[in-house]
């Protein structure tokens, strides 16, 4: 399986509750919701219906999952996306959930004891696409650990001073390869990155 992550993400690098005010204010946050000024339901919304149409298992860190859990079964029967993201196979990584607490339709605990060999053998399984939204302490580790195939990320035009990010802080350097963009009227740029390699330096000849 090919593993995507889709995250808005401000110019500076946070990813913090981009969808609720109450979403997520570890750090003591205050700009929950800052990414709705700025959604365009055609070329974002598109972006993320194009992952979606692959999509064959959804995988979350525990407070993403938890968010959604929240938030889809409700709508369930009056959103197609509802019912998509209800139908999906979900694998959640948690060291204090249990089985029990996994109320939400066709949800699977991932034991958080080795959650990356775990990605890996989800990865080695025949299908197509394993999505990943939000979750940035999974993500991070992810990107870190070499597993993303794919990072799709909603640049929006804001700076918030701080917050989560989903970039490893290990000072290794990890080139990527931008595949695609595509600017929104209001200022984003969605971009697809995959895993390249850096380039040799060039020869600038003698000074």
């Amino acid at each position: 399986m090919r593993l995507i992550v889709s995250e808005f993400i401000s110019l500076d690098g946070v990813v913090q509750a981009p969808g609720g005010a109450e979403e997520d204010t570890d750090g003591g946050f205050s700009h929950g919701g800052w990414s709705m000024p700025w959604f365009d339901p055609e070329i974002m919304g598109g972006a993320i219906d194009a992952v979606m149409a692959d999509t064959e298992a959804l995988l979350f860190g525990r407070r993403t999952w938890q968010t959604m859990a929240a938030a889809w079964p409700d709508r369930a029967g009056s959103d197609p996306f509802a019912d998509r993201m209800n139908a999906l196979t979900k694998y959640v990584v948690s060291s204090t959930l249990g089985a029990g607490d996994l109320t939400w339709e066709n949800s699977h605990l991932v034991p958080a004891g080795d959650p990356l060999q775990a990605v890996a053998g989800l990865k080695a399984e025949p299908g197509g696409t394993m999505s990943v939204m939000g979750s940035s302490q999974l993500v991070g580790a992810l990107l870190g650990a070499g597993l993303v195939d794919e990072l799709l990320l909603m640049i929006e035009p804001v700076m918030l001073g701080g917050g989560k990010t989903v970039f490893p802080q290990d000072q290794e350097m990890r080139a990527l390869e931008l595949v695609s963009v595509q600017p929104t009227d209001g200022g984003v740029l969605v971009c697809a990155y995959r895993p390249g390699v850096v380039p040799p330096m060039p020869d600038f000849g003698e000074a």
